[in-house]
């Protein structure tokens, strides 16, 4: 579990700054903010004494279109096996370290695994033992559905502090479908109505999903409307929980997804999928985007989209 932010001025600042002369690279303002959005996490923390496990990031490379960000989510997913562990973030200033903190902790906030009072429970807690038993993690694409599907948990609960159990859920279980169809290789790109593919994702994907959790212990009500809302995903509508379901999930694809979405897929079939993601967004969840770590690619796509809420829905690529 990701327990502590360590930032560490760059080693070429003049030692006039005042950064380098023991000033803080946050504002007391800016650290209180990163408190709020990421419970849990010791920001600006000191350097720890032996040797803490952590994670280092160079901020310079951050943003980086060569940034092996396989290798980092691979090293931190060992470290959070073995337990607490820290994360450094080098190479910065008074000027680029709030950013910075906030885009990194945004990339690596499903190893802080929040909860609220809804899914601090021991209900709750077997929900999140089904969920993991069903996902086979050596398998690379199962393992990204799984990162995933911990993500969209996350970034719903940054949205909505008060989320209920079905809404969690949900958003955990919003994607198992692709256990049965994409475990081993994607295929949304070879549809010919994209729209109806993901329908079905989302229709089949309620199923499987009241299925796995017929045997933890929740009500038949809350069983039903989970089903409901991994049935209704792909399509945003006035319900508040299924808004806030589609609103994490795009967000989740813009923060985690995006940078290896261009490798698999290319740029033709990303610039399609980043329009349908934005149409998912509510305005208030897409006032994250300029604060969320976007390959440059991906970026160029999302500022040359035009702010529109309807359109038809891609199905330019195919096999």
């Amino acid at each position: 579990m990701l327990k502590r932010l360590i930032l560490i001025a760059s080693s070429s600042s003049s030692s006039d700054e005042p950064w380098a002369r023991g000033t803080p690279l946050l504002s007391t303002s800016d650290k209180a903010a990163l408190s709020r959005e990421f419970p849990g996490v010791e920001i600006d923390a000191p350097c720890p004494p032996g040797d803490e496990p952590h994670a280092a990031v160079d901020a310079r490379a951050w943003r980086a279109s060569a940034l092996d960000l396989w290798a980092l989510d691979t090293h931190l997913h060992a470290l959070d096996a073995r337990g607490p562990f820290g994360l450094r973030l080098g190479g910065l200033d008074r000027e680029s370290a709030a950013r910075a903190a906030y885009e990194v902790l945004t990339r690596c906030q499903r190893f802080i695994r929040r909860r609220n009072l809804a899914s601090a429970t021991a209900l709750f807690a077997r929900v999140l033992g089904r969920h993991r038993e069903l996902h086979d993690l050596d398998r690379p694409l199962v393992r990204a559905d799984y990162d995933h599907a911990i993500d969209v948990w996350q970034w719903m609960l940054r949205l909505d502090p008060r989320a209920g159990v079905a809404a969690q859920a949900a958003a955990l279980f919003h994607d198992v479908e692709r256990l049965v169809s994409e475990a081993n290789v994607r295929i949304e790109h070879r549809a010919v109505d994209y729209q109806a593919f993901k329908d079905e994702h989302a229709r089949r994907g309620a199923a499987l999903a009241c299925a796995a959790l017929a045997g933890v212990g929740l009500p038949p009500e809350v069983l039903e409307r989970i089903g409901a809302l991994v049935g209704s995903h792909e399509r945003p509508g006035d319900d508040a929980e299924l808004a806030l379901l589609n609103d994490a999930d795009a967000l989740s694809f813009f923060s985690l997804n995006s940078a290896g979405f261009v490798d698999y897929y290319g740029p033709e079939h990303t610039r399609a999928k980043v329009a349908y993601t934005l149409r998912r967004l509510r305005p208030e969840a897409r006032a994250h985007l300029p604060r969320i770590r976007c390959r440059p690619e991906v970026e160029a796509m999302v500022l040359g989209e035009p702010r529109r809420t309807s359109a038809p829905a891609p199905a330019e690529t195919q096999a």
